[in-house]
């Protein structure tokens, strides 16, 4: 029999105090880290990486958190079993649960996440889907704190399409007490049924949708974009480039931003395309920072799932 367990699905688990705390555990890792203390805060636990995905940040960032706490992992790629392909996602689970204290899942589709959690008996860890990517947003938070402080009523307009690393981001927002404006095509805006559950979760949150990059950019702290193209939508490439080419992150729109406005991104960049060399590489690009960020928040992440599910 399956035990209720605490998962990371889409960041809707936590509750705005829960999720402030996993913040400020991430900053005080981070301080020790910057210190040269690793404490073996998992030492002999085990993480399980699954990837249906190909990965540089998700994966070298939990393996180096993992390790730097005294722990290891484990990871499998398509080569080794597609889920739900040589056997189903519920025997999959099952059997893993048997071998790590907790699982990260890189997947196309979200259901299957949620079939493995449903079936698991150690926590299980969104590290992408095509619905939700949980693990980056709180990376980009603890980011954005780190620029700007704790405070809440800061604004972050993300430039691109209703996917995947917005809707997480959306929620993170919401859950720190940021504003939040995605900017671009109608076409690509949320869809009705995140629209739905956004509204119901968090019915104060301040949540605006736009084609209009420089009203949307003039009270702006943060300028966040992502490739127009995501894995698996390939075939629409030369449509979604037509139709986000007005949306290109460049010296011209960040000027239209406050000077204080920082850009982030979530990588891989498709430099040229989505943003400009002159951007990322910028005096207001904190992207690497953001990406180093991701080790310290998949620490707290790991220690949140791991001990959190055994008290």
């Amino acid at each position: 029999m399956v035990t209720q367990m605490k998962h990371l699905l889409s960041l809707l688990e936590y509750n705005e105090s829960e999720f402030v705390k996993l913040l400020e555990l991430a900053e005080k890792i981070k301080a020790d880290w910057v210190k040269g203390k690793r404490p073996d805060l998992l030492p002999r636990k085990v993480l399980g990486l699954i990837f249906e995905k190909p990965s540089l940040r998700t994966r070298v960032s939990f393996e180096a958190a993992m390790m730097q706490m005294g722990g290891n992992s484990i990871f499998l790629g398509t080569a080794d079993g597609k889920i739900g392909v040589r056997e189903t996602v519920a025997d999959f689970a099952r059997t893993m649960s048997h071998y790590v204290d907790t699982v990260v899942l890189r997947t196309f589709s979200h259901d299957t996440i949620v079939e493995f959690a449903k079936n698991s008996s150690v926590p299980v860890i969104n590290g992408l889907s095509d619905q939700f990517h949980p693990c980056q947003s709180i990376a980009d938070i603890l980011t954005i704190r780190e620029s700007f402080g704790p405070k809440p009523g800061k604004t972050v307009v993300f430039i691109g399409d209703g996917n995947n690393v917005s809707r997480s981001l959306a929620i993170a927002c919401a859950l720190v007490g940021y504003h939040f404006i995605l900017t671009g095509p109608k076409l690509y805006h949320f869809d009705k049924e995140f629209l739905i559950l956004f509204a119901k979760r968090f019915p104060k949150a301040v949540l605006i949708q736009s084609s209009d990059t420089i009203n949307s950019l003039k009270n702006a702290d943060i300028v966040y974009t992502d490739v127009w193209t995501s894995m698996g939508q390939e075939n629409e490439n030369e449509k979604r480039i037509k139709k986000f080419k007005d949306f290109q992150i460049n010296d011209r729109l960040m000027s239209k931003a406050p000077k204080h406005c920082k850009f982030m991104h979530c990588l891989p960049a498709h430099r040229g395309e989505e943003v400009t060399d002159s951007v990322i590489d910028g005096e207001a690009s904190i992207v690497f920072e953001q990406a180093g960020n991701r080790m310290h928040a998949q620490k707290a992440i790991l220690l949140d799932m791991i001990l959190g599910s055994k008290k």
